[in-house]
């Protein structure tokens, strides 16, 4: 019960769990950019996000009779969208085969996909040296952050876009701080390598490792 308190959304899903319609509908304004974001990046389908996020709120309404404020809020949805994610992938028998590149364009499909392409580079500890505007940067990143694991995706979506700590991350992914401190670790590696050839043709200028550090090597919060 330790965020019941400090956590307004919380106490929206107590509510919820009262059948008060309005604030349910005022959780899922709050959160629905953001789980489509998550979906984007962790789901088996770009085209997919919307649904996938719409399907991860139908859990959350059809389980408000038995919430219990145990955790942070935020920490349970995402516990629940990533399993949505998971269970997407294995009923379509393919992971990630459609990226954003493939999926219909938009101003939205764009924002999102420089949105990603960015914090791939700063996950990475990458500083643009010369690099092409619009799809051709979002495309090359986005490369590089699908051949992560889901794992390692989800773990960073959660710390770059969500803010979570380390114990956040690991009360929603079931794994210890220690193992989300080498998922995030490993991530920056894996981005490094698969955008090395890009540094080494210019495109990209070289790693800052101060940078690296100061994003991945913080303490438990």
């Amino acid at each position: 019960m330790r965020y019941q308190q400090s956590d307004p959304d919380v106490r929206l899903m107590l509510r919820v769990r009262d059948d008060d319609a309005g604030a349910f509908a005022e959780l899922v304004q709050r959160y629905e950019a953001r789980l489509v974001r998550l979906m984007r990046t962790i789901g088996p389908r770009n085209d997919l996000a919307e649904d996938l996020a719409q399907e991860t709120f139908m859990r959350v309404f059809r389980a408000r009779k038995t919430y219990q404020p145990g955790a942070k809020f935020s920490t349970w949805l995402f516990t629940i969208a990533g399993n949505v994610a998971r269970n997407s992938a294995r009923s379509l028998g393919r992971r990630h085969e459609v990226n954003e590149v493939d999926a219909p364009r938009g101003p939205a499909t764009e924002s999102n996909a420089q949105l990603l392409a960015s914090t791939a580079l700063d996950a990475s500890g990458m500083m643009p040296n010369r690099i092409a505007e619009g799809s051709e940067r979002a495309m090359i990143v986005r490369a590089a952050v699908e051949g992560l694991s889901e794992r390692q995706r989800m773990a960073m979506m959660l710390s770059r876009f969500e803010n979570m700590s380390y114990v956040e991350i690991a009360e929603t992914m079931d794994l210890t701080t220690k193992a989300v401190k080498s998922l995030l670790s490993r991530a920056r590696v894996n981005l490094k390598e698969s955008l090395q050839n890009y540094i080494e043709n210019g495109v990209l200028g070289t790693p800052d490792e101060d940078a690296v550090s100061s994003d991945y090597d913080e303490g438990d919060e």
